[in-house]
């Protein structure tokens, strides 16, 4: 199974990459723009995406993240977003690489962001973590469509084919 989520921490990975590449060079108006989207803009939707998996992988790692809301900006320019979502990206990868199967059978324990208790197994919360993402990753490639813009394919089928 660690294979498994090893090969989704990659294409997450990939997928977040070709996600930044296509918004590197979009205006920043258009980056920022409100849209019809629940995180507003972009920016905002990619910023809560690595939200998500900052809060997710300190829960695995049995830490505090420091981030009290989804909704949290941690950065208002592109290119420090992108820096910061490589370096998540690479800590999920590693985090993955050293899942053993003692870890994955056990349970997370954390508190919500509501305050509420919680306890989850490592593979739901991965599982979780990793769908979230092709969620969100969703969401901006329609704003892309919306700028206009050719948004990448991002489907998990062509990141396994780029990699045989």
């Amino acid at each position: 199974m660690q294979d498994y989520f090893v090969t989704l921490a990659r294409y997450n990975a990939w997928a977040n990459a070709r996600l930044c590449n296509a918004c590197a060079d979009l205006p920043r108006e258009e980056i920022t723009k409100e849209r019809q989207a629940f995180f507003g803009s972009i920016l905002g939707t990619l910023n809560h995406l690595l939200v998500g998996e900052k809060i997710w992988l300190a829960r695995l790692e049995a830490m505090d993240s420091g981030i009290s809301r989804l909704d949290e900006t941690l950065h208002s320019e592109f290119v420090d977003l992108r820096q910061a979502r490589e370096e998540q990206d690479r800590l999920l990868i590693t985090y993955t690489e050293n899942l053993t199967d003692d870890i994955l059978a056990g349970d997370v324990r954390y508190r919500a962001t509501s305050g509420e208790e919680m306890h989850t197994p490592v593979k739901f919360v991965l599982a979780h973590l990793f769908n979230h993402g092709t969620h969100h990753r969703g969401q901006v490639h329609d704003m892309l469509t919306q700028v206009p813009s050719v948004p990448p394919p991002l489907d998990l089928i062509y990141y396994l084919r780029e990699m045989a």
